[in-house]
């Protein structure tokens, strides 16, 4: 698969992972639509994470010929959601709260921030 059609597929399952997650921060806690949107917004999640695996770094450093620093947050994710997922089915909110909070501010707000730097694809869409 191409690095452009990864690339879209990315963007395609991140933004409404980023719609979710704002919800998720803002609306009341423990609701079922919490916990509807909180399922969904982890499968996209986990999904985006593993499809950005197989995208090549194209700015910074890269490491065994594919993989740069933002791929940490890759891998941040794919560890992050499963256990934020089973501490909140074992009832521990705190780690729960936790975790998902940082997955946010991670892998969504910082990550995503580095997208609109020079040389990547969103960097021309926006200041092109």
């Amino acid at each position: 698969m191409s690095y452009e059609t990864l690339m879209f597929i990315h963007l395609y399952s991140v933004v409404p992972s980023f719609v979710l997650g704002t919800l998720n921060l803002i609306l009341r806690k423990g609701t079922n639509l919490h916990k509807t949107l909180g399922r969904i917004y982890m499968i996209l999640m986990l999904f985006t994470a593993v499809v950005t695996l197989f995208m090549k770094a194209h700015v910074g450093p890269v490491f065994l010929n594919h993989f740069g620093y933002i791929h940490l947050f890759s891998v941040l994710t794919i560890y992050t959601i499963p256990t934020a997922y089973t501490a909140i089915r074992r009832g521990d909110v705190k780690v729960h709260k936790r975790k998902m909070i940082l997955l946010y501010f991670g892998a969504i707000i910082i990550a995503g921030g580095f997208t609109f730097f020079p040389g990547r694809y969103l960097h021309e869409v926006f200041f092109g």
